[in-house]
């Protein structure tokens, strides 16, 4: 296996590529989250368990409650969108089931892809009328700059976390120095009221 294999292989785990599945209970919501970039292209599968007389509906959002994507009465079927900020992203299904009916819990499994590992290659290389090991290449590229791109994003964050511990480390210490000065004060103010308070009844010279 020659070296660009390899770091095809580390940089293909890299990509992310969430599936989980779990059982929505009758009448119940389950909603999973992430935080996502501007302006990045998100694609999601899904699949749902029949059962008669109920039904489950699927409903994205940002943090400020804008819908993205909703769908009612679904079994299987995919969803997409763009982030237009950098934002929590919300994907929720909901289980309806009639009050006249028991309901039973469904098998519900999910698949997003986001960024990179949304773009069809195969189509690509055919427009382009790329070869095989070029079509692969210009995927590893892909992933080099998504991978570039986050890891200045995270330098980004950590630039901003350090410079708010240093002003909170700031503010601590001069807080610190304003109550130390306070309690010198108030321990001053103590022993001079003592002192004439003693002088007064004449317990001391």
């Amino acid at each position: 296996m020659d070296l660009s294999n390899i770091i095809f292989i580390l940089l293909s785990l890299l990509v992310s590529v969430n599936c989980i599945m779990w059982n929505l209970e009758p009448n119940s919501r389950k909603c999973l989250r992430e935080e996502l970039q501007q302006n990045i292209p998100v694609i999601g599968e899904f699949e749902v368990s029949e059962a008669p007389g109920q039904s489950v509906d699927y409903l994205v959002t940002d943090s400020k409650g804008h819908t993205l994507a909703k769908r009612q009465g679904i079994t299987k079927g995919k969803f997409s969108f763009n982030t237009e900020s950098f934002d929590t992203y919300e994907i929720c299904f909901i289980s309806q089931v009639p009050q006249n009916l028991r309901g039973i819990s469904q098998e519900v499994s999910l698949v997003t892809k986001h960024g990179v590992e949304t773009k069809n290659y195969d189509t690509y290389g055919e427009a382009a009328q790329l070869k095989p090991i070029e079509k692969e290449l210009k995927r590893l590229e892909d992933l080099s700059e998504a991978i570039v791109q986050d890891f200045a994003i995270m330098r980004k964050r950590e630039e901003e976390m350090r410079d708010t511990n240093e002003s909170t480390n700031s503010r601590v210490l001069y807080f610190s120095i304003f109550s130390m000065c306070c309690l010198l004060a108030l321990a001053t103010w103590q022993v001079l009221y003592l002192r004439t308070y003693f002088k007064a009844k004449k317990l001391i010279e």
